[in-house]
């Protein structure tokens, strides 16, 4: 799968959010936006959210076409499939520090799914399934130490600190995910364009 290789610094600096989490992302100030048309706006929301999640064109536009398909709120209906994405869901538990770096353990095969190796970052979570690592990984201190000190604060995620597993308990709620974005303008943006 190809993966977003631009500077990720420049990127936060002229989505003006700080999209990957990291606390220099922002450190040099955001650019100015001049006045934004609407089709502006609508590019620049679908920017930050494909940005959130790590995604290409091809890829994004998959998840928004299943969105739109779907017979409830196509812009709900977008965050929860990305937001249970397995490399997403890695990465709120607390196993990687960036999604990045939770995309390259899933895809070494770092990770278990209901004890069965899932190597796919896409692959979608469901609810009551639990996420633990392998056991080779389970003796690596990069990931215990960065499961351990990662707090949590999704009601949509448990994890169990001392046998390093994490649980989907529930669908999540687009209120609580921690992304600032705006859907409607994403989901105008494509319904033009699908």
């Amino acid at each position: 799968m190809a993966k977003p290789k631009k500077p990720r610094f420049k990127v936060a600096r002229h989505l003006g959010e700080n999209v990957y989490n990291h606390p220099k992302a922002l450190k040099r100030g955001v650019k100015p936006h001049r006045k934004q048309s609407e089709y502006g706006k609508q590019l620049l929301e679908k920017q930050k959210l494909k940005a959130y999640y790590g995604l290409k064109e091809r890829q994004f536009r998959r998840y928004v076409k299943k969105a739109l398909k779907a017979r409830e709120n196509p812009g709900t209906v977008l965050i929860q499939n990305l937001e249970v994405r397995l490399d997403n869901i890695v990465y709120r538990l607390g196993f990687g520090s960036t999604l990045r770096q939770a995309r390259q353990i899933v895809s070494h095969g770092h990770i278990r799914v209901n004890g069965s190796k899932v190597d796919i970052p896409s692959y979608p979570v469901k609810v009551g399934d639990e996420i633990s690592l392998s056991e080779r990984a389970r003796n690596k201190d990069l990931f215990r130490e960065n499961f351990q000190s990662a707090p949590l604060n999704l009601s949509y995620l448990t994890k169990d600190v001392e046998a390093l597993t994490g649980r989907l308990v529930s669908v999540p709620d687009i209120d609580e995910v921690p992304i600032n974005v705006e859907v409607l303008p994403i989901i105008q943006f494509y319904s033009r364009r699908l």
